[in-house]
């Protein structure tokens, strides 16, 4: 998995992704807490119900399937395929070009859902404007022996 835009995402989300071998109902809920933006907003409407109840049935495939289509619709599923022991996902905005010219994401894993998540996740960083702010910040994490001093010249 490529590391673009780090900023979104959490990194050791992405660390979890590659390490997990199943996914579970509360790693997927911290998924969905780190990267999205649409679903856990107070408005219920058929998609987010469907994910949950997806969520409960286990059907962790059909829910991560079912994350893009909800928090990413400009994103597609472009190719998901077995292949020496590992699933290769690849999302694309724009799945009619040719695979030489589309700029599309792909990851792999041993399993299907975590590498459809991966690629979920992945998509949303680069999906994401990074947040820009017109005065940047101060740390504001100041030493306790820091003590301020005038350093006008009153002569």
């Amino acid at each position: 998995m490529s590391l673009i835009l780090d900023q979104q995402a959490p990194p050791e989300l992405g660390h979890r992704l590659h390490d997990a071998c199943c996914v579970t109902a509360e790693f997927l809920s911290d998924i969905i807490n780190a990267t999205c933006r649409r679903f856990p907003s107070m408005d219920r409407n058929f998609k987010n119900a469907r994910i949950e109840r997806l969520m409960q049935s286990q059907a962790w495939t059909d829910a991560a399937r079912a994350l893009i289509d909800l928090e990413l619709p400009q994103w597609q599923v472009r190719r998901l395929a077995y292949d020496d022991g590992e699933w290769h996902c690849a999302l694309s905005r724009q799945r009619e070009l040719p695979d030489w010219l589309d700029q599309s994401i792909e990851t792999r894993h041993a399993n299907l859902a975590l590498a459809i998540l991966s690629a979920f996740v992945e998509a949303q960083r680069i999906s994401t404007p990074p947040s820009r702010h017109g005065v940047p910040a101060v740390p504001q994490d100041a030493n306790s022996l820091y003590e301020p001093a005038c350093s006008d010249n009153f002569s």
